[in-house]
Order: C-alpha cells, then sequence, then structure tokens
C-alpha cells in the first residue's frame, strides 16, 4: 500500500471517504458525533486491527482486505455493495452485515450478525462461526467449509451452494433452494429442505421432525436420520440411510431404503404417492 492511516480515531460521516491504495491500522471508528458511511467508496485498501461502532462502516468498496479487526452491534449494515473482499480473523457483531456484495471470502470469524448475507453472489466461508436468522438468504454460487452455523431461516431461496464438514443447527433450512451438496455435515432442525430441487446429503447426519418434504430429485446418500418423523413428505427422493429411519409419510416417487423404519405412513393423499420405502433387508431380497 502507498499509504497508511495509524492510531486515530474518527466520529465523523464519511471520515475516510474514498481512500485508495492506504493501509488504515490500529485505528478506532467511535465517538459523539456518530459518524456513518467512514470507509463508503474506497478501493485497493487494508484495513487491520481497528474497532468500529458507527453505522455503514464499509459500504461500495471495492478490492479490500478486513483482518484482526472488531465491528460491534452498533455497526449497523456493516458492509453493502461490496466487492472483491476478504474477511478475515475478525468479529462481527452488527445486524445485516454482508448485503448485495460479490467475490467475497470470510475466514476465521466469529460473527454474530440476524440477516447476514442476503442477495450476494460468489461468497466463500471457511473455519468460522455465525449465528444469524435468514443466513444468506437469494444468494448464488456460495462455498462453505468447517462453517458452526446456529439460527433460524437459514439457505433460503439460495442456488448453487456447496457446504462440507460443518455444523448447522437451524430451522426451516434449505426453503425453496435449488442445486444444493451438503458433505460430511450434521443438519440439526425442524423442517428441513421444504419444496428444494436437486437437494443432495451425503454422509450427513440429519436431525428433527418432519424433513424434507416436497422436495424434487432430493438424494440422500449413505446418511443417518435421528428423530425424523413424518419424513419425504411428497418428495421425489432417493434414500440411502443408514440405521434408523422413525416415520416415512406419503413420498411422491423413488425409493427410500434404511436398515429399520417405526412407520410407513401411506394415506389417501392429495397427490399421487407411488414411492417405495423399503428396510434394507427388503432391499437385498427385492
Amino acid at each position: 500500500m502507498k499509504n497508511q492511516i495509524s492510531n486515530q480515531t474518527f466520529d465523523e460521516e464519511r471520515s475516510l471517504y474514498n481512500i485508495k491504495d492506504t493501509e488504515v491500522l490500529n485505528c478506532k471508528f467511535e465517538g459523539p458525533a456518530d459518524g456513518e458511511s467512514v470507509l463508503k467508496e474506497c478501493r485497493n485498501f487494508c484495513v487491520n486491527r481497528c474497532s468500529f461502532s458507527l453505522r455503514y462502516p464499509i459500504w461500495h468498496a471495492k478490492k479490500f482486505l478486513l483482518k484482526n479487526s472488531s465491528m460491534d452491534d452498533k455497526t449497523r449494515a456493516p458492509l453493502w455493495y461490496c466487492r472483491d473482499g476478504e474477511i478475515t480473523d475478525s468479529s462481527i457483531g452488527g445486524i445485516k452485515c454482508l448485503r448485495e456484495c460479490k467475490n467475497i471470502s470470510v475466514n476465521n470469524c466469529h460473527i454474530i450478525s440476524p440477516e447476514f448475507g442476503w442477495r450476494c453472489k460468489d461468497v466463500k466461508i471457511t473455519n468460522s462461526t455465525i449465528d444469524s436468522m435468514y443466513f444468506l438468504f437469494e444468494s448464488k454460487n456460495v462455498d462453505i467449509e468447517n462453517l458452526n452455523m446456529t439460527g433460524k431461516y437459514s439457505f433460503q431461496y439460495m442456488k448453487n451452494l456447496k457446504i462440507k464438514n460443518s455444523n448447522l443447527d437451524t430451522k426451516d433450512a434449505f426453503w425453496h433452494s435449488k442445486d444444493i451438496t451438503v458433505e460430511n455435515s450434521v443438519v440439526k432442525g425442524e423442517y428441513l429442505g421444504w419444496f428444494s430441487k436437486n437437494l443432495t446429503f451425503i454422509n450427513c447426519k440429519i436431525i428433527g421432525t418432519q424433513p424434507l418434504c416436497y422436495c424434487k430429485n432430493l438424494k440422500l446418500v449413505n446418511c443417518t436420520m435421528e428423530a425424523t418423523d413424518l419424513s419425504f413428505e411428497y418428495s421425489e427422493v432417493e434414500a440411502d440411510i443408514k440405521g434408523h429411519i422413525d416415520s416415512v409419510k406419503n413420498p411422491k416417487s423413488g425409493t427410500i431404503v434404511a436398515d429399520s423404519i417405526g412407520e410407513i405412513i401411506l394415506e389417501d393423499a392429495i397427490m399421487k404417492c407411488e414411492g417405495k420405502v423399503l428396510t434394507r433387508e427388503q432391499s437385498s431380497i427385492a
């Protein structure tokens, strides 16, 4: 970086507006003036070991690195309309972080931010913990690995998402999502994956009531299921389950195989349901 701004405190609106080719080091953005948009429309800059306590700190930024820094709960909407950025080794507590951003990586971060990551594209999240409601709503082209995530209504209306080696404690996840693959992960929460299309779980553990209903082209490969009653209702599904399923209800089509199944419910349904439900023993005989 050609320039450096260090060891200062800023509280005015747009304090460092439109800076370029600059490292901002060990600075504080806080104070009585309650200024907002402190780093708006900046380009090719690095923020290192800084703390933020003002609204809208980084908007319309391009080619940036935010590292070893913190944004508290006063930093409402911390990053919007940004592109080509990296957030690493940082903590973020502001609501609505990351909105309509593109080509952003998040690594080794601790984030508590309701409505995190809405309508973003080309996002990579690794080695992080995130607590968020409506996490990544309507985002596209997202890769996630080694994430511990908590919060309701996650991954809804998403397209092209890959998740590996993660632990997801959530509710109503993946609703209306398309082209999703989850591998080697634990997914806990009720009403998982309803109305999804091309949703695949590989080597996963699924926990919670009434999972995976109204799905199209649903696949489960070498998965386990726990406390999963009324599973697969009206879904087009191919499932290979190791262990037990509490109950399966009215699968629309495909084949479900498990070591054991507590109850198979085939009711007079509003939809035509022709799915096969078999224990592994029955499957081997067939």
